[in-house]
């Protein structure tokens, strides 16, 4: 499990991207897509993101192996701000049979049928499971809000509309997510921030490159059109719906290859949260799996080890009694000096964290 310096150190990475809840936010203002930290080069981009994947590949096994937590992670963007491309790198490393993604499209005739969060209710992970809402119940108070004739196709009762159909949307999500929550499933929302500019020369792209083109419809152009509008449904949005129990991230997203990198972060972070356990076998249980073992032990063939893990069990077992054996408390001079390099490891950057816990998780 990651230690104490490495949590503390994802959590100040990712503390500029967390919209504080109760705080009133204006989006253009208060995050900027284009950030990318000093620290982060790059470069180093692709190795990052590998090390974010091996720990979340890590902590993925664990959570499903305990069978009683789930997550759910929420990704919200405009046209072009690379949700797809986010998921497709974020999540390379995962196991498929844990992990499943949902991309929500214009709502069928079953679908408009029942209340606005039914079909969201219906794709909602099961305990040990990942499960990742490409658009999600968030696009009932953003598409639905922009574009206010898909609010009157819902068929809402007279009482159900009016002024303050937004705020109780708001209230519904909130006490909906905290109940998931209170269940024991983690919610874990990100908002891909890019900017107009930026927008504006990725639909340049899919348009001039012919492998690209497939990406590109008219209908992205004409929700451009929608822009003041969108960052104000966006802004509302956060304002109103990053709650204690599931608090919104802003990812700036300008750049692809750092988008990625602290959408990562923020899942990984998410996990350790949880600090999903393997479950431990009963006395019984061991019992039983110890005689199996001496009998697996009997059938080796000649010139076989008997058991070709039982160097590699004793050494973790060495390396684990080693461990608690050495000193808990530093001399004074000497945890000053810890302090100060560790001050400056955490000036380094995610590099440093990410490599230092996915060290650490390969030893266990």
């Amino acid at each position: 499990m990651a230690d104490e310096l490495a949590k503390k150190r994802i959590s100040e990475f990712i503390a500029p991207l967390r919209v504080t809840p109760g705080s009133k936010v204006t989006l253009a203002k208060d995050f900027d897509p284009g950030y990318k930290a000093d620290f982060v080069k790059k470069n180093d981009g692709l190795e990052l993101l590998q090390r974010g994947v091996e720990l979340m590949t890590e902590y993925q096994e664990r959570l499903a192996a305990q069978d009683t937590y789930g997550v759910l992670v929420v990704i919200q963007a405009l046209d072009a701000a690379g949700k797809d491309g986010t998921i497709r790198h974020v999540m390379s490393g995962v196991n498929p049979q844990g992990v499943f993604v949902r991309s929500f499209k214009v709502p069928s005739a079953e679908e408009i049928n029942h209340d606005y969060l039914w079909r969201y209710t219906k794709a909602l992970p099961g305990r040990g499971e990942i499960a990742i809402f490409n658009r999600s119940h968030y696009e009932e108070v953003l598409v639905v809000r922009v574009h206010p004739e898909n609010l009157a196709r819902q068929r809402l009762p007279k009482e159900a509309r009016g002024r303050n159909v937004w705020k109780r949307r708001y209230r519904d999500i909130n006490d909906w997510e905290r109940h998931l929550a209170d269940n024991g499933f983690r919610i874990v929302k990100l908002l891909l921030n890019l900017s107009s500019e930026e927008q504006r020369v990725r639909f340049l792209r899919r348009i001039d490159l012919p492998d690209h083109n497939w990406k590109f419809s008219s209908a992205d152009a004409r929700e451009r059109t929608y822009w003041p509008a969108y960052q104000k449904a966006f802004s509302e949005m956060l304002s109103e719906t990053s709650t204690e129990w599931a608090p919104w991230y802003v990812i700036p997203a300008d750049h692809k290859w750092f988008a990625r990198i602290c959408a990562s972060t923020v899942i990984v972070n998410a996990l350790i949260e949880i600090d999903p356990h393997y479950p431990r076998v009963a006395p019984e249980a061991r019992k039983a799996l110890q005689e199996t073992k001496v009998e697996l032990e009997a059938e080796a063939p000649e010139g076989a080890a008997p058991d070709p893990f039982a160097a590699e069990v004793a050494a973790k077992k060495a390396a684990k009694k080693a461990a608690k054996k050495a000193p808990k408390k530093a001399p004074k001079k000497a945890a000053k000096n810890s302090e100060k390099a560790s001050r400056k490891a955490a000036r380094a950057g995610t590099k440093v964290e990410i490599e230092a816990t996915a060290e650490k998780e390969g030893a266990r």
